[in-house]
């Protein structure tokens, strides 16, 4: 009775028996990209609601094409329908993006009983992402640095720099480049009175850098290279992790 009430479908008006196993296998794909997604992620950011959210969503779009079917009034007014909605959650990361446009994908393809369509393509997609996961393209967690240090005035003195970073840095970026002026700085004697004293500044210059360190280097390793730096007057140097924004 199943089976004939199944291939008895019309998009128009389907059967109790299709949309159910339409909604389940729609759940089931999204469920193997959620896993997938839990699995080959190294962030820690990995919220419960963005999880849920990849799981049912195929749901939702599954139920939109059969509520269309074949029909373009109903399309139509479906897409007028959403179109009174403002979404208006932001995913930073083009990885989430994609995980969430393949399980739309997958429930679109289950709503047009495109059941062949959905599965080949979530087994690739899955498999695709673990093969990703152990490649040199998965290394999320790389930091990058910001590297500030105030120098001598000297045309050579970029040049200088540049070439320390060279042989330590994967690569590096020059942000900003600023001559300094002096500076007035108010501080109190032994009875307790304002003295305000000028910092001379005017021969030094300072370069801030974003740079990406090599896969063995050390920081060790360049923080002892920029202190042999001569005329270094300071430098300051911190890691952390750079968000992926679209």
């Amino acid at each position: 009775m199943f089976d004939l009430q199944l291939l008895e479908n019309s998009p128009d008006t389907p059967t109790f028996y299709s949309v159910l196993l339409t909604v389940l296998f729609a759940f089931f794909m999204s469920s193997l990209i959620t896993i997938t997604y839990e699995f080959t992620t190294k962030s820690i950011y990995k919220k419960a609601h963005f999880l849920q959210a990849l799981a049912l969503i195929s749901i939702v779009a599954a139920m939109v094409m059969q509520a269309i079917g074949d029909s373009l009034a109903r399309g139509l007014g479906m897409l007028g329908a959403l179109s009174i909605i403002r979404f208006r959650t932001v995913l930073d990361d083009p990885r989430n993006i994609t995980f969430m446009f393949a399980s739309l994908a997958a429930g679109i393809a289950c709503g047009v009983f495109g059941f062949t369509i959905a599965l080949t393509g979530t087994i690739i997609f899955c498999l695709a992402a673990f093969i990703l996961r152990f490649s040199p393209y998965s290394n999320s967690n790389e930091l990058i640095g910001n590297l500030k240090l105030q120098v001598p005035k000297n045309d050579l003195q970029r040049d200088v720099i540049e070439k320390l970073l060279k042989s330590n840095c994967k690569n590096f970026e020059l942000d900003q480049l600023r001559f300094l002026s002096n500076k007035n700085q108010t501080t109190y004697d032994e009875r307790g009175l304002k003295v305000r004293e000028e910092i001379q500044r005017d021969n030094l210059q300072e370069f801030t850098y974003l740079i990406r360190l090599k896969d063995r280097a050390s920081i060790e390793k360049l923080n002892a290279a920029i202190l042999s730096l001569d005329g270094l007057e300071s430098f300051k140097l911190n890691f952390k992790k750079q968000p992926t924004r679209l």
